[in-house]
């Protein structure tokens, strides 16, 4: 079956549409990060500015601008809707699915290029990130394009998606492309393709594509920007915890774990394949290592971290698990690779124990957790008894149509149910109903971005317990929008002196008179 697919392209196209649109545009924006990029292209429109980023009405500094101008492009084309917000997201999605298709294909074969895209495509990380409305997919796109072009020796088109990457994100785009191909060139000691490599006329190009809009921005806004972007957004994000709890320097091997779920079930046997016995490819499989250690070590040793910070891990992850799948179908006499069951059996009894756990917390979840718990470990049992049989594409296809179907239990069962909890739509409707439109309004930090989506009004944001506390203290008349656990650390005082007007999804909205 799977070495008679020759139409590879329109297959990954069909399963990546499936698995990252399916249901895109019902589920309101989820608390805190989606809202705020949905928010901002939002307020270019409201202030006719597109060279400035502003949230709240005042300019900020924290991304470049790519994602805020392809979600306003998708505002003009579908209207300012969640579906909007996160069509440029789910777009790229699956325009890198296909990159690895097609770059793996011609790197490899037409069966690595297409299982390395099917693995990516149904890695769980990497289709919940293509289905928000966050920059971290638009990011993956141009630096895997950006990368895959540099072992294909098409040097323009990677400075070319260098520079996009920057306008992404930021100097990464050109920091992670500079570190992965050096780090490549010192463990091949290929240093004469330094001479190839087109730098001079390559990095003009990567600057006509990536500077003008900083320069503009200094021009507009002096050392502030250097300061907030450069400054604080980068510099002293890798060096400061923005979050202390997770400066933990194992951070991200639960984060891959789960997040490459369910290939992590082959994820170190395919690594330690390609770099044993890989002597054909080994120049390519050299390079995928290095990009996927690159990436993960420079998280680790970042103090600032975040989960989504190691998906460009995902595209070489996923091609150098195509070649191993490749190498497995074509392995005579076909051996039974036992620890892809054996693994792959822990995790979905982890991943199991996990959701009903989590069931506790959440009861209203309960269909939707017995639904995905029963399809892991189908999946399981189907994977294990035809690798037991020695039929690798069968084991193969059983994961892909297991996480296609977790992919649809996830998109129109269980986060249906749980996004109430962890969006403010319906609260933004509540307080469009109470509010008497004079008074002040203040709006705790997590909930601001989301508010403001739904109700068009900034208010003014409370960052801490303690100022929280002081504005309900000084205030004569004002509203109040804020979470369970920020109500629960007032002390009885402050309770006293508020009124609960609404009491909805975990959220409250106070009247002080």
């Amino acid at each position: 079956m799977f070495s008679r697919v020759r139409s590879g392209f329109w297959l990954v196209a069909i399963i990546s549409i499936v698995v990252v649109f399916l249901n895109l545009g019902g589920i309101p924006l989820l608390d805190p990060d989606e809202p705020v990029y949905a928010e901002t292209p939002k307020e270019m429109f409201a202030f006719e500015e597109f060279i400035s980023p502003r949230i709240y009405g005042e300019y900020w500094y924290d991304k470049p601008p790519m994602y805020y101008w392809l979600v306003a492009g998708s505002y003009k084309l579908f209207g300012m809707t969640e579906f909007a917000a996160r069509f440029p997201s789910a777009l790229l999605a699956v325009a890198c699915s296909l990159a690895v298709y097609l770059f793996g294909r011609r790197l490899f074969n037409e069966r690595a290029g297409l299982a390395g895209a099917l693995v990516l495509t149904t890695s769980i990380e990497f289709f919940y990130l293509g289905k928000a409305a966050v920059t971290d997919m638009t990011l993956l796109f141009c630096l895997t394009v950006a990368l895959l072009s540099f072992i294909e020796k098409r040097y323009y088109l990677a400075y070319f998606f260098a520079g996009l990457a920057t306008l992404t994100k930021g100097p990464i785009g050109l920091v992670f492309p500079g570190m992965i191909v050096f780090f490549y060139l010192l463990a091949t000691r290929n240093w004469s393709e330094l001479k190839t490599m087109k730098i001079p006329s390559g990095l003009l190009l990567y600057a006509l594509v990536a500077f003008p809009w900083y320069i503009i921005m200094y021009q507009l806004h002096g050392s502030d920007f250097i300061d907030t972007f450069l400054g604080f957004h980068n510099v002293t994000r890798f060096t400061s915890p923005e979050h202390p709890e997770g400066v933990l320097w194992y951070y991200y091997i639960p984060v891959l774990i789960l997040g490459f779920f369910p290939w992590t079930s082959i994820m170190l046997q395919s690594m330690w394949a390609s770099l044993t016995k890989g002597k054909q490819d080994s120049s390519v499989l050299v390079f995928l290592n290095s990009w996927a250690m690159v990436i993960f070590i420079f998280f680790s040793i970042s103090q600032t971290k975040l989960v989504s910070y190691i998906l460009p891990m995902f595209p070489p992850l996923a091609m150098i698990a195509g070649w191993y799948i490749d190498q497995l179908w074509t392995a005579s006499p076909k051996k039974r690779p036992h620890s892809w069951a054996i693994v792959l059996g822990v995790l979905a009894i982890l991943f199991t124990v996990g959701m009903m756990m989590g069931m506790k917390a959440m009861p209203v979840l309960q269909s939707g957790i017995y639904m995905a718990s029963g399809i892991f470990v189908m999946m399981a049992l189907a994977v294990a008894y035809f690798l037991w049989n020695k039929s690798i594409g069968r084991a193969f296809w059983s994961q892909i149509i297991g996480m296609i179907l977790f992919s649809t239990v996830l998109v129109t069962v269980l986060f249906p149910l749980a996004a109430p909890n962890f969006t403010t739509k319906n609260m933004a409707k509540e307080f469009k109903m109470h509010y008497d439109g004079t008074s002040a309004v203040y709006i705790i930090k997590f909930l601001h971005p989301g508010f403001t989506f739904y109700t068009d009004f900034y208010g003014t944001e409370i960052k801490t317990d303690e100022e929280l506390s002081q504005r309900i203290q000084e205030s004569q008349h004002a509203y109040f929008v804020i979470r369970d656990l920020d109500y629960k650390r007032l002390d009885d005082a402050d309770r006293q002196r508020m009124t609960i007007l609404i009491h909805i999804d975990e959220k409250y909205l106070l009247l002080k008179e």
